[in-house]
C-alpha cells in the first residue's frame, strides 16, 4: 500500500501528469510486490472503460463543440440579453444566465468558460465593467456547467458508484437554481455597491418574446408527454411537436427556440425515459448538426473537422485519466488501502453530519490539485463504502463530490478555468485569482446548503420516481 500511494505522490512531484502518475504508481507498485502479474495492469485499465454510460463522453463533447461552431453560443447570449440585461449589473446577470442555458449543451465547466467566456469576458469590458469582474462572473458561473445536467462528471460518478445517471442529472437541477440564484444576488451587490444600471433598456416587448421563447421550449417535453399519456407513440409524439416549433422559429424567427432544445431534449428525455444518457447525447449531437448545417448554415468542413479533431483529443484525454485511475482505485482496494483509510475516517467520527464536513474539506483540497474525473475515480472507492455506511443517499454525495471539484476548477495550483480565463482576458495567473476569490462565497453557501439539506438534491427525483 504504501509503495503505491509514495509512487503516485512522487511521479507527481516530478511533474508528471496526474494519469501518468497514477499508470506509473500502479506499474511500479505491481513490479516491486510482485503480487501479481503484470498483464493485469492493461487487463484492468481496459476494463476501466468498457462501459456504456461512457460512450456518452465523447457525444456530451462533440455536441459542446458542435453548438459552439455553429453559432448558438451568440444566440444564445443575446437571448439572454434580452432576458436580463436591463437588470442591474446587466452583463454580469447575462453571464450567469448564459452559463445556466449553455451548461445543458457542454456539461463541462471548462467548455462553458471557453465557449461563452470570449463572448462575455469582451462585452463586459466594452461596457465599462472592469477585466476582474468580468473573470470572476465568468469563472463562477462556469462551475454550473457539471451541475445542471447533462454533467461529464456525473456520468463518471454514476460509473463508479453504480447509481442512476439520470437521477444524478435531475438531482442537479434545484441545486443548480439556489447557486444561479445566489450568484445573480452577488451581481446585484456588486452593481449596487458601484452604482451600475442595467445595459440594456427595459423593453416588455424583448420581455415577452424571451418569456415566449422559454415557455415553447418548456412546453416542448410537456407537450410531447401529454401526447403519449393520450396514446401516441414517443417518436409521433416527439415529431409532432419538434415540426411545430421549427414552424414557430421560421414563421416568428425566435433566435433562442431551436437553439434551446438540445438541453431540453437532454434534460426532459432522459428524465421522462424516453432514452439513455447516451442516446440523449447522440441526439444533441444530431441536433447541432441541423442547426448548423441546415438551419443557421454556419458550419464548414474546416470547421466541422476542427470540432471532430478536438472532441478526439479530449475524448482521448478523459478516457485515459479514467484507465489510469481504474487500475490505481483497483490496486487501493486490492491492498486494503481504501479500507484503512476509510476505517481510519470511522475512527475519527462515526456522525454523518461530521463526515461530510470532513469530506467536503478533503475533496476540495483534492479538487486543487487533480483533475475532475481522476479525482472521482481515486475518491470514490475510497469514500463510498463510507457514504453507504452512514446512510447518506449517493446521488446527493455525487452532487457534493462536483461542486467541491469544480470550486477545485476555479483555485490554484491547477484550476483549469482559471488558466482557460487568464489567457482570455490576458490578465494574470495572480490577478485573476484575486478576481475569482470573493465568487467564493456563493459557492461556498451553496455547497453547505446541498450538504446539509438531503432534500435540496433528493426531492425533484423523488417526486419523479427516479429513487425511493
Amino acid at each position: 500500500m504504501l509503495i503505491l500511494i509514495l509512487s503516485f505522490v512522487g511521479l507527481m512531484l516530478c511533474g508528471l501528469p496526474v494519469a501518468v502518475a497514477m499508470a506509473g504508481g500502479s506499474l511500479i507498485y505491481i513490479l516491486v510486490s510482485g503480487s501479481v502479474p503484470d498483464i493485469v495492469l492493461a487487463q484492468r485499465m481496459i476494463s476501466g472503460i468498457e462501459s456504456f454510460p461512457l460512450l456518452a463522453v465523447p457525444f456530451f463533447i462533440l455536441a459542446g463543440n458542435l453548438m459552439n461552431i455553429a453559432g448558438i453560443t451568440g444566440r444564445i447570449y443575446n437571448f439572454a440579453i434580452a432576458l436580463v440585461g436591463w437588470m442591474k449589473g446587466g452583463l454580469g446577470q447575462v453571464n450567469i444566465i448564459g452559463s445556466v442555458i449553455f451548461s445543458g449543451m457542454s456539461g463541462t465547466a471548462i467548455a462553458d468558460a471557453a465557449g461563452l467566456g470570449t463572448v462575455e469576458i469582451k462585452a463586459m469590458k466594452e461596457h465599462g465593467y472592469s477585466t476582474e469582474f468580468a473573470v470572476g462572473v465568468t469563472a463562477a458561473s462556469a462551475t454550473l456547467g457539471p451541475i445542471f445536467p447533462p454533467s461529464l462528471p456525473f456520468v463518471i460518478y454514476g460509473m463508479m458508484a453504480n447509481v442512476s445517471i439520470g437521477a444524478l442529472f435531475v438531482a442537479g437541477i434545484l441545486p443548480g437554481i439556489v447557486l444561479t440564484v445566489l450568484m445573480m444576488l452577488t451581481v446585484a451587490y456588486y452593481a449596487r455597491r458601484q452604482g451600475w444600471g442595467g445595459d440594456v433598456a427595459f423593453h416588455w416587448g424583448r420581455l415577452g418574446s424571451a418569456g415566449l421563447e422559454i415557455l415553447l421550449v418548456l412546453a416542448f417535453p410537456m407537450a410531447v408527454w401529454l401526447a403519449v399519456k393520450a396514446g401516441a407513440s414517443v417518436n409521433v409524439a416527439a415529431l409532432s411537436a419538434f415540426v411545430v416549433l421549427l414552424v414557430l422559429d421560421w414563421r416568428y424567427n425566435f433566435s433562442a427556440v431551436l437553439a434551446l432544445m438540445a438541453p431540453v431534449i437532454l434534460i426532459g428525455g432522459m428524465t421522462m425515459g424516453w432514452f439513455t444518457p447516451t442516446e440523449a447525447a447522440v441526439a444533441a449531437v444530431l441536433w447541432a448538426l441541423f442547426l448548423g448545417l441546415v438551419r443557421y448554415r454556419s458550419m464548414t468542413l474546416k470547421t466541422l473537422a476542427k470540432a471532430t479533431f478536438d472532441t478526439i483529443e479530449t475524448t482521448a484525454s478523459v478516457l485515459f485519466i479514467v484507465t489510469a485511475a481504474s487500475i490505481f482505485a483497483w490496486l487501493l482496494t486490492t491492498t486494503q488501502a481504501a479500507q484503512a483509510l476509510a476505517d481510519w475516517i470511522l475512527s475519527i467520527t462515526s456522525n454523518k453530519w461530521v463526515f461530510l464536513l470532513l469530506a467536503n474539506l478533503l475533496i476540495l483540497f483534492v479538487g486543487c490539485f487533480i483533475d475532475t474525473i481522476a479525482a472521482i475515480t481515486i475518491l470514490v472507492p475510497i469514500l463510498l463504502p463510507i457514504v453507504l455506511k452512514l446512510g447518506i443517499d449517493p446521488v446527493q454525495f455525487g452532487l457534493i463530490v462536483t461542486l467541491n471539484l469544480m470550486i477545485g476548477l476555479m483555485t490554484p495550483p491547477l484550476g483549469m478555468v482559471l488558466f482557460v480565463l487568464a489567457r482570455i482576458s490576458r490578465l494574470s495567473v495572480e490577478r485573476a485569482t484575486m478576481a475569482i476569490l470573493p465568487w467564493l462565497i456563493p459557492l461556498l453557501l451553496g455547497l453547505v446548503a446541498i450538504t446539509y439539506i438531503p432534500a435540496l438534491t433528493l426531492w425533484l427525483p423523488q417526486q419523479m420516481g427516479l429513487l425511493k
